[in-house]
């Protein structure tokens, strides 16, 4: 089912050749490495080198990095990306996706050179970033992160663990926060390139999860790196931190929406071959009532995801904490009641391994929590509006 806002003035005709576009390439080019039986055990890595390659190879990764300086995110084709294709696969968006925010304090912060070393080989899908924030005791509160980062010529030791950390194992480098010997809070945290090569570099832990993706713990011992790794200013880690999650958090809904819409998708397929008691399972009305449930909760989704996104592009200055929060959390706990209802519309077919809505039961469970759970969404959401009503908006 086709985004049914593309019609709306929201978008402008580059949106609409992409999302015709990637459609196509989706269902044609990928479809072949589409399916849980590819995102097991030893065949993750590969897949998951493979859906870049092809998606870098076609062009599909332009919009994921900001090469030149001066360059700004289009975030509705990043949503419109995401959406399209974790409604094909939730793999196929997973790996889109990191090759974006793996790479985006790199975009909205790295000197020119550091763009122009890291960021054309994740262009072309040939080289895989990933974003270490997370640790083992920091996950929401950022500021209790331990990992340090001590001045040692004309370099930075890095020491400490990073986890949930997604492509760990198989990025060719990662963006890792570290803070300042005796700093708290958000104070004197920053950002750093490390290479997977470096010495003292380490994956410490592969982590299976419930929808197969690649994540790991990584751990860092006396890693030396270069004046040269280091993003941005000295203590500037956790605006880029936020900065970098405040254009990628709406991508986080338009993901649920896809996976949303394909449930949908699914269930009326499902309703309309099932026979119940002589009937088709479509002709019950409570049948129907989850139906029209379902499709105003992705309709509403969208909209929102679509305004945060829509107002980034168009207001680049202007923050979209409010908007990007909302989306991301209604759009993900909307998608977790729609593939819910799909999973009872098949009945007991809904449980079976493999089957497309248990595959999406298990795909969206994690888009509630990370880059921010529901929960933080909300306090986020209620600080904005607090905070407009005591300064008379």
């Amino acid at each position: 089912m086709q985004n049914p806002l593309l019609d709306l003035p929201l978008f402008e005709d580059s949106h609409r050749k992409l999302a015709a576009d990637l459609e196509s390439f989706a269902r044609n080019d990928l479809a072949d490495i589409a399916g849980s039986d590819c995102h097991e055990g030893s065949k993750l890595d590969a897949t998951c080198r493979e859906i870049v390659a092809r998606l870098g190879a076609a062009g599909f990764l332009t919009a994921s990095c900001l090469v030149k300086e001066g360059d700004r995110f289009d975030v509705r084709r990043l949503c419109l990306s995401r959406e399209i294709l974790a409604r094909h696969d939730g793999l196929f968006d997973f790996a889109f996706a990191m090759q974006g925010l793996g790479t985006g304090p790199i975009s909205l912060f790295g000197s020119n050179a550091q763009r122009q070393k890291y960021l054309p080989p994740v262009v072309a899908g040939q080289q895989l970033p990933a974003f270490a924030l997370s640790e083992p005791g920091a996950g929401s509160d950022v500021g209790a992160m331990t990992t340090t980062a001590t001045r040692d010529g004309s370099g930075y030791r890095l020491n400490g663990a990073k986890t949930w950390i997604s492509n760990g194992g198989i990025a060719d480098q990662y963006v890792v926060f570290a803070r300042a010997p005796g700093s708290t809070g958000a104070q004197g945290i920053s950002a750093f390139i490390v290479e997977a090569d470096t010495p003292g570099f380490s994956i410490a832990e592969r982590i299976r999860v419930i929808a197969p993706h690649p994540l790991a713990t990584i751990a860092m011992d006396d890693c030396l790196v270069p004046e040269a790794a280091l993003i941005g200013a000295e203590g500037q880690g956790f605006a880029i931190a936020m900065q970098t999650l405040d254009v990628f958090r709406t991508t986080v809904g338009a993901a649920a929406l896809g996976l949303g819409r394909r449930a949908l998708d699914e269930a009326l397929g499902r309703i309309h071959e099932r026979q119940v008691f002589g009937k088709a399972l479509k002709s019950f009305q409570i049948t129907q009532s989850k139906i029209g449930e379902m499709a105003l909760g992705l309709d509403a989704s969208a909209l929102l995801v679509y305004r945060a996104a829509w107002k980034k592009d168009m207001r680049s200055s202007d923050p979209i904490t409010r908007e990007a929060a909302m989306a991301k959390l209604f759009a993900t706990e909307t998608a977790q009641k729609v593939i819910d209802e799909a999973v009872q519309l098949f009945g007991g077919m809904g449980v079976v391994s493999d089957q497309p809505v248990e595959v999406l039961y298990r795909e969206i469970r994690a888009l509630r929590i990370y880059e921010g759970t529901s929960e933080i969404q909300k306090l986020v959401i209620a600080k904005d509006v607090m905070g407009a009503y005591s300064a008379g908006a």
